[in-house]
């Protein structure tokens, strides 16, 4: 590929890191002018906003009515645990990875919980595991789609109506851009800072009627922290689930969440985010067909991410390097992009494979990831050029 002149478009906004995220469009600092600072979360006023948080949540994403839904600490990682060892050890686990967040589950309840009955599902990056292999009579946990990866869940159906275990479902990068089947759905998670592009350290707990159920009817043989407890006598503690959070809530992210939630809502919903979403990934899309020297780690488009959408350069030349050697080529194409100031914290996640990622969640704006993908191509061909040089 022979060098080429920088392209002339900028993106507008160079931020394209999976997390946290850009914020929404027109985004100021003044939009958090009505942050309850310096009053109690648990006052009137504190505990009016976290409920409007929970209230715009679950109208934005349709949460049926009879599924409660927290906010709690530590972001998604937060309330993932929490599921995990609030509720699993009734019945056997099935725990599924394609990534390193699922990963991590697999290590939660093997080397962690160390569950007594557990069977692990894993796939490499780029590919999912076999669905039709799980046993959804076992309790299940899993990435609805994987930020690492760029790997998806195509779609609820491997999942039965009427499974007799619960599925605890990390939906952190999913939330807010693609469709969440939630009949199929028993615990739900989500942080701020993904698709919505808000602040970080708040994660949601969303939990269907089955998962209380199993919440009041289940003790774990394991000693819980009072960070995870979401029971007291046997019974749910509903006051986490109407803006009671379980430790002090930062009320300037609540703020920004709610600014978010707002923007969400004026645009359209649910429906409008998603259609942003899938619009990104369609401009990435075109420049990948039209460019046989870059190509999508999740080859197969039925579980393609629109939000973290992950690419791998794919020309013999590179292919034919060490993996070090191309772990060393990605990231000199990501450190030129962010000298040039056109995109930011888009290299490949550090357990992944070389190449990049691109955040393309409903904040980005189309224009810009446009703007964007030729000056990838740009960046690409002069550290192609040097790598000839060297040899």
């Amino acid at each position: 590929m022979a060098t080429i002149s920088k392209p002339d478009m900028r993106p507008a906004n160079p931020r394209f890191s999976s997390g946290p995220c850009a914020k929404r469009p027109g985004w100021t600092l003044e939009a958090l002018s009505d942050a309850a600072l310096g009053r109690s979360h648990r006052a009137k006023v504190g505990k009016s906003k976290l409920q409007k948080a929970i209230d715009d949540t679950r109208e934005i994403l349709g949460v049926p009515a009879d599924y409660r839904i927290g906010i709690v600490p530590a972001s998604d990682t937060g309330a993932v645990e929490m599921a995990m060892w609030s509720l699993l050890g009734a019945r056997g686990t099935d725990v599924l990875a394609w990534e390193s967040f699922g990963s991590g589950w697999v290590t939660d309840a093997v080397k962690q919980l160390q569950l007594k009955d557990v069977r692990t599902f894993e796939a490499p990056y780029g590919e999912i595991v076999d669905l039709g292999q799980v046993d959804f009579d076992r309790d299940v946990v899993f990435t609805w789609n994987g930020t690492t990866s760029g790997v998806k869940m195509p779609n609820g159906d491997a999942i039965p109506a009427g499974r007799q275990g619960l599925t605890i479902c990390d939906a952190t990068s999913a939330a807010f851009a693609q469709d969440l089947p939630w009949d199929k759905l028993d615990v739900v998670t989500f942080s701020w800072q993904k698709v919505m592009g808000g602040e970080a350290a708040h994660g949601m707990l969303i939990l269907s009627p089955r998962a209380v159920e199993r919440l009041e009817s289940y003790k774990p043989s394991w000693p819980l922290p009072k960070i995870f407890r979401l029971t007291k006598g046997g019974k749910l503690i509903e006051g986490i689930f109407k803006g009671e959070t379980i430790n002090t809530p930062s009320m300037l992210a609540t703020e920004d969440y709610l600014d978010a939630l707002a923007w969400g809502k004026e645009i359209g919903g649910l429906k409008a985010l998603k259609a942003r979403a899938d619009a990104n990934l369609a401009a990435v899309e075109a420049y990948v067909d039209a460019n046989d020297w870059i190509g999508f780690l999740a080859k197969d488009k039925a579980i393609r991410s629109n939000t973290s959408v992950c690419l791998t350069f794919t020309d013999s030349d590179l292919v034919a390097q060490s993996e070090d050697a191309q772990n060393a080529f990605a990231k000199g194409v990501a450190s030129l992009l962010e000298k040039e100031g056109v995109a930011l914290d888009i290299g490949a996640y550090r357990d992944a494979p070389a190449g990049l990622r691109i955040w393309c969640g409903a904040t980005v704006e189309t224009a810009d990831i446009e703007a964007l993908m030729p000056w990838i191509g740009w960046a690409y061909a002069q550290q192609k050029a040097e790598l000839k040089k060297a040899a």
